[in-house]
């Protein structure tokens, strides 16, 4: 299992910021969940993802990574903020959205305890540690996976 990982994490890594977006973008323009600041804050951090990590797939040159890394570290940095706020370990009064949506608005909660929030950070946790994966398992030419 962890051969398959450690082949394809960069695709995987395409995959999860795919479907991270396509599922953000599901949530407010089909279901109707308006987005808090800290929302569009992750959308900025998790949009381009796609679009690097598909480039560097394409070209075969890891050193593109380095942006998806300068995006994804924030971005998860932010949703570990969000979460705080959201399950209530941070008061409220810390949150910064003060005008709009709220930070902690409960819009799903599948299965008692995935949230909007939770799947941000899940995203942003997967697509870092198959960039790692990736990152240590190529060599420093065009990202040849190393035998």
């Amino acid at each position: 299992m962890f051969n398959f990982i450690k082949k394809n994490a960069l695709n995987l890594a395409f995959a999860g910021s795919l479907i991270a977006m396509l599922g953000s973008l599901y949530f407010s323009e089909i279901a109707g969940f308006p987005p808090c600041v800290l929302c569009w804050y992750q959308r900025i951090s998790m949009y381009p993802l796609a679009v690097i990590i598909g480039a560097a797939i394409y070209t075969k040159d890891r050193k593109m990574l380095i942006p998806a890394f300068i995006l994804a570290i924030p971005g998860w940095l932010i949703a570990v903020y969000h979460n705080l706020l959201y399950y209530n370990i941070l008061p409220e009064a810390a949150a910064p959205c003060v005008a709009g949506i709220s930070c902690t608005t409960k819009y799903i909660e599948w299965f008692g305890f995935i949230t909007i929030p939770l799947l941000a950070l899940l995203g942003f946790t997967s697509i870092i540690g198959l960039l790692i994966i990736h990152w240590k398992t190529t060599s420093n030419d065009q990202g040849v996976i190393n035998e």
